[in-house]
């Protein structure tokens, strides 16, 4: 009867060996930022505003949490957003900071996996906009 008892608990502990092999890696927190610069954005333009963001990126949860600040805009912040899109190239809006209507602002948001692929490849930008730089009036790459 002893022998019947300890199969099922090796079996047992043979499968949780097996999962535990298979088990995903540990969740990692990556910390990212970014410097805002008018000469950044494309085209440039001559503001003498600047900026930074600092970012962390949970890979479990793919929550991004994000602080950031400016000063010296040529007006009123009207719209900030996360773009796609690689240094020199202009992207589509991935995801919209509010609250960006004065310096400094935070906040957060969970990325789709293509977001989060672009993100940890160095393919999102931060850009911030205003009445007399519709397009952006300054933008950083956001990197590791």
């Amino acid at each position: 009867m002893t022998v019947s008892i300890r199969r099922p608990r090796v079996a047992a502990l043979a499968f949780l060996a097996v999962l535990s092999a298979a088990a995903p890696a540990a969740a990692e927190t990556i910390n990212l930022k970014a410097d805002l610069k008018a000469a950044n954005e494309v085209p440039p333009n001559d503001s003498p505003a600047t900026g930074s963001l600092t970012a962390a990126y949970d890979t479990a949860t793919k929550k991004l949490t994000w602080k950031g600040s400016y000063s010296n805009l040529t007006g009123p912040a009207v719209a900030a957003h996360f773009h796609a899109g690689e240094p020199g190239k202009n992207g589509g809006i991935q995801v919209p900071i509010t609250g960006a209507g004065s310096s400094p602002f935070e906040g957060s948001a969970t990325l789709t996996d293509a977001q989060a692929s672009d993100l940890l490849a160095g393919r999102l930008y931060v850009n911030v906009h205003t009445a007399a730089h519709t397009a952006g009036e300054i933008r950083g790459q956001v990197q590791k």
